[in-house]
């Protein structure tokens, strides 16, 4: 079944940037040798298992993907949900399944990708989560107010892979404001599995992140290399 990874990139990013790159969504600032959406798109464009390449931009930043290659680049729209309908409307004919995800998480490992897609053969929808093991507090005006029961509940990341016409339909069907594409799908009834996520696939959404995700980065071409 082929399958196409649908990369939304069209976010300005502002609580992200920093320095002299203060002018720049996150993804078009640097992390080592490449900006961030080269190395989200790296990520994919190496897996064995993904046959095309949808990115999602903002209609200001069409320049900045001149130099990017064997990609379908679309423009997004006012919100993630208008950006997520228009890749899913330019993804190649024949595509049976996508994965959805955040140009914002660089650091996406190809064992995370194969585990959404190995699942989708036998799910309409999939995602990758962590559960969640920290404490969980209440609070109001700097104090702490009550507890959270923990048991349950899931640290949410990217790609959610979905069968492609039941994303879509699901996305037609919704009346906008989801927070993700797994709530998008589950209000449509679509069910969708968990599969194991990974604690290096940080969303960068502070400048701290942008270190650690540097670490990360470096730490998988370390393993790559045999170092």
């Amino acid at each position: 079944m082929s399958t196409t990874a649908v990369i939304v990139a069209a976010g300005r990013g502002t609580r992200a940037r920093r320095g002299d790159a203060a002018d720049l969504a996150k993804q078009w600032c640097e992390i080592g040798d490449a900006r961030v959406i080269d190395h989200t798109l790296r990520a994919f464009a190496e897996h064995s298992e993904i046959d095309d390449i949808v990115l999602v931009l903002h209609a200001d930043d069409l320049d900045l993907a001149a130099t990017l290659n064997s990609v379908n680049v679309t423009v997004g729209g006012a919100d993630r949900a208008a950006s997520v309908i228009a890749g899913l409307v330019a993804v190649p004919d024949g595509t049976i399944r996508v994965l959805i995800h955040d140009v914002a998480r660089p650091c996406v490992s190809a064992g995370v990708i194969s585990a959404v897609i190995a699942a989708l053969y036998d799910h309409d929808g999939v995602a990758p989560a962590l559960a969640v093991t920290d404490a969980l507090w209440t609070g109001a005006d700097g104090r702490v107010n009550g507890t959270q029961d923990r048991t349950g509940l899931f640290r949410a990341q990217t790609p959610q892979g979905f069968k492609l016409d039941a994303i879509k339909a699901a996305h037609d069907a919704h009346a906008g404001g989801a927070a993700d594409d797994v709530e998008v799908a589950r209000a449509y009834g679509i069910a969708v599995a968990i599969v194991d996520g990974h604690e290096d696939n940080l969303k960068i959404t502070h400048p701290a992140d942008f270190e650690r995700a540097a670490r990360i980065l470096q730490a998988q071409k370390d393993d790559a290399d045999g170092h």
